[in-house]
């Protein structure tokens, strides 16, 4: 089962894809009206547009912002305990469902480890019932998931970070994949390559995953640029694993490998793992 991930509406009903998953408000903020005939796709606590609203922001216990000025960040965090900001992508979720009753929910999660120490994290986790700062950094997680699977009335996708080994989505994230268990339909892990040249890596992060999770999931290939050739490699080893694979953002890249597929699945030519 192939599907793609897009921004182009009319790319949804191209007939080589078996699902699509469509951004109605991604990284830079923009937003769109969702769609009927796609998954809509919300980006939670990315987002480039809130780079100048300091309150919105998630610091580290040094004072540094997660923007995507600083290392390691692609692009700008919102803390996840900002409830302004919750509610309104609640509503976000809330309007998508009521188009598609299916929805998935992307950049989910603090940016990372150290993430987020800012005044409103330290005085809401010090009225908190916990007395482990890890233990309700995911408890903030899992309430949005929670809150987000009551809006939501066919099926909740949600994107991993590709890292299966224990512990590191949670200490990353702050997803504790077995809480969020009970409320995901279906997860999203986007495994990006700029080439795909070799594949082995893809397999054993594949794999991971396949063990790592109970719910099923669905592998995320970037499509851009990537050589047919390479990326068709690379869709023969997420289908071995994944319960579907998807193309991220070049529909036309993500068709013409769709048809390349077909035609050797065809003439009896087959890419193994490698």
């Amino acid at each position: 089962m192939y599907g793609v991930v897009t921004r182009n509406e009319e790319e949804t009903e191209w007939s080589e894809f078996d699902r699509a998953f469509y951004e109605v408000k991604d990284v830079t903020g923009r937003a769109v009206e969702p769609i009927p005939g796609a998954v809509n796709m919300v980006s939670c606590f990315g987002d480039n547009a809130v780079e100048s609203e300091q309150d919105l922001l998630a610091f580290d216990d040094e004072g540094t912002a997660a923007t995507r000025n600083e290392p390691y960040f692609d692009w700008t965090y919102v803390c996840p305990t900002h409830e302004r900001y919750r509610e309104g992508l609640l509503d976000i979720v809330e309007e998508a469902a009521t188009v598609n009753e299916n929805v998935r929910l992307d950049d989910v999660g603090f940016p990372r480890d150290e993430y987020c120490h800012c005044d409103r994290c330290e005085r809401t986790f010090a009225d908190s019932e916990f007395d482990d700062w890890a233990a309700w950094r995911t408890n903030v997680i899992t309430s949005f998931v929670a809150d987000a699977r009551e809006r939501v009335p066919g099926d909740l996708y949600l994107t991993l970070y590709p890292d299966p080994y224990p512990g590191h989505l949670e200490s990353r994230t702050g997803i504790d994949v077995d809480a969020v268990d009970e409320y995901v339909d279906e997860f999203v892990v986007p495994i990006y390559d700029m080439a795909y040249s070799t594949t082995y890596w893809l397999e054993i992060l594949a794999k991971g995953f396949r063990d790592r999770l109970d719910t099923r999931f669905s592998i995320e290939l970037y499509a851009v640029d990537v050589d047919i050739d390479d990326l068709a490699k690379a869709v023969e080893v997420a289908a071995e694993y994944g319960h579907s694979v998807l193309f991220g953002y070049d529909a036309s890249n993500a068709r013409a490998t769709v048809r390349r597929l077909d035609a050797d699945a065809r003439e009896g030519r087959s890419f193994g793992p490698e």
